[in-house]
């Protein structure tokens, strides 16, 4: 199941039902519901960016509670001047990298993984076109949630992502 919610103004995460495939089982797993929990007790919620295999190990075990795998690595990891040029395939290898790192760390608590959907994969007339891609993030990669970047003209896609969660 995918359920979307909102980040901050513009920023929304389609998220994965909890029982999305993990090929090790941890003791927890960081959910929607547990970030919401923690946040009504006044806790801070922890957010940092992996792109690779190293960085997700140590990002899991310094216990954050949300790893999103940016399509900033166009520019950290790949060298190119914007995030424009990277591919869906291209984020789906660093996801999948990323996730077993954190599956490898041997930490007991998973963090929520995040895949951001790089521009031009949600962006079009055609809603399926944002399902497939979302649907890669979850399904082929291992995402908890993918974060895309909306605005008014984009806001049906979103709707549409929503409305078909698995």
């Amino acid at each position: 199941m995918c359920r979307v919610a909102a980040i901050k103004p513009g920023i929304v995460a389609a998220r994965a039902a909890e029982t999305t495939r993990q090929s090790r089982s941890f003791a927890s797993k960081a959910s929607a519901l547990s970030l919401t929990s923690k946040k009504r007790k006044g806790r801070k919620i922890t957010m940092v960016t992996a792109y690779d295999y190293p960085s997700a190990v140590h990002v899991a075990r310094a216990d954050i509670d949300i790893i999103l795998v940016g399509d900033s690595v166009a520019m950290v990891e790949l060298g190119y001047d914007t995030t424009q040029p990277v591919t869906v395939e291209q984020m789906i290898h660093h996801c999948q990298s990323v996730k077993r790192g954190v599956e490898q760390s041997g930490v007991d608590t998973c963090p929520l993984l995040v895949g951001d959907m790089p521009f031009g994969s949600y962006e079009f007339e055609d809603t399926d076109v944002a399902l497939r891609h979302a649907y890669q993030f979850v399904k082929e990669a291992g995402m908890d949630a993918v974060k895309m970047e909306v605005n008014k003209c984009w806001e049906k896609n979103l709707e549409f992502v929503d409305m078909h969660r698995a």
